[in-house]
């Protein structure tokens, strides 16, 4: 598949702005992998409070990151079947942060499937800038239907 753009991305996934955090995704291989692109520019919100003289892209915010793209991948890779449902984060593991993200950059977010079963799906992700390995984690996610924690 071409590239997935903003615009598809925001019918695929229920994330909006200020905190959806791919730009496209390219490189998709259905049921596979896919790669997450961010333009890292120095307007984004997180950046006013950290660090506002060494702005860093926060840790956590690369890791929902690898997990927006793992979510467009899954709801492409299901297709039809993903009305109405939802893709939650059920673990992180051994998440590592290698180099700081910093303003000015491109991030690419590689996510791959190491396996599925049901509705969860585990996931490897690596977060990249110019080549370089900034972030690294082990995650899964649960397609569930969006209509959990309505009660709450």
């Amino acid at each position: 598949m071409g590239v997935i753009d903003r615009e598809q991305i925001m019918k695929m996934i229920p994330h909006r702005d200020p905190f959806l955090l791919i730009d496209k995704v390219v490189d998709v291989v259905k049921g596979q992998s896919a790669v997450g692109v961010l333009g890292v520019t120095p307007e984004l919100y997180f950046f006013k409070g950290h660090f506002p003289r060494w702005p860093v892209m926060p840790g956590v915010l690369i890791i929902e990151a690898m997990a927006q793209t793992a979510a467009v991948l899954v709801v492409h890779s299901i297709g039809e079947m993903a009305a109405g449902k939802l893709v939650y984060f059920t673990s992180i593991d051994n998440a590592r942060f290698r180099k700081p993200v910093v303003p000015g950059t491109t991030l690419e977010l590689h996510v791959e499937r190491i396996h599925s079963r049901g509705p969860v799906w585990k996931f490897s992700g690596r977060a990249l800038v110019d080549s370089k390995m900034m972030a690294e984690a082990t995650f899964a996610a649960m397609i569930m239907d969006n209509s959990i924690g309505t009660d709450v």
